[in-house]
């Protein structure tokens, strides 16, 4: 007789509310739960490097996961912040290939881990699941795509402030001045420019009461006045007196 989902783990009830398994009826998330392992990561900790055999999927219960890419000089770039109810993992899950990013704890996280050996027949029993899948892997696409043109078509102040928007929206609750945990590093590792950069930038938003600055950490005060950035052509943001350009 199989075990119910609260006496395998009682933690693992986020994946009756997750998007991405939902709809599943109880003997297949019973099922899935049977399969799902949960783990706890401090910040800083590795969860995959590149290279790794993509064995496993990782849904986020809780924190952040950043995904990341290294060269061999030592440069870095931060290709996205995977946070709670999201998924990771799936292109090398899905292809059998090696993972093809770093992931490590942005702050303290719980996940939970699928191993593909067990997901691989599931999911070929649940076609609405590997729909979803397809799905994500779209909106992976697209998010690339918008990325690349923004690196291309935009310049600093328009990057910083699409970035900048994008990270407090994806922080529970999305309550405007609420802080969320990120470094100038870090955007400079994400938007392709230095800390020095983006500091020069943050500052100048800060004195007009755009964000506001804390240790390890920044709070958006005037989204729409970050969204005017966002959307605005450079040519615009180029007039005498304006923030920094690189």
């Amino acid at each position: 007789m199989a075990r119910g989902v609260s006496q395998i783990n009682p933690r693992l009830s986020i994946l009756r509310s997750h998007p991405f398994f939902i709809d599943l009826d109880a003997k297949a998330l019973d099922q899935l739960c049977q399969y799902a392992s949960f783990r706890k990561f401090k910040r800083g900790a590795t969860v995959f490097v590149r290279g790794d055999p993509g064995n496993s999927l990782f849904v986020v219960v809780s924190g952040a996961v950043k995904m990341s890419v290294a060269s061999s000089e030592g440069r870095s770039a931060i290709l996205n912040l995977v946070t709670k109810g999201e998924v990771f993992g799936e292109i090398a899950l899905l292809d059998g290939l090696a993972r093809t990013a770093d992931a490590t704890a942005h702050t303290n996280c719980e996940l939970i881990v699928i191993d593909r050996r067990d997901f691989f027949p599931f999911i070929e029993s649940q076609p609405t699941l590997a729909m979803k899948f397809i799905h994500l892997l779209c909106a992976r696409l697209r998010w690339t795509s918008e990325q690349v043109e923004h690196v291309i078509l935009q310049d600093l102040p328009a990057r910083l402030a699409n970035l900048l928007i994008g990270l407090a929206a994806k922080h529970e609750p999305a309550d405007v001045g609420r802080p969320f945990i990120v470094t100038q590093q870090e955007i400079g590792e994400m938007v392709g420019v230095t800390r020095e950069s983006i500091n020069k930038q943050l500052r100048a938003w800060s004195l007009k009461g755009w964000i506001r600055l804390e240790p390890g950490s920044i709070a958006v005060l005037k989204p729409k006045a970050l969204a005017a950035v966002a959307e605005a052509e450079p040519a615009t943001l180029d007039e005498p007196g304006s923030p920094l350009k690189v």
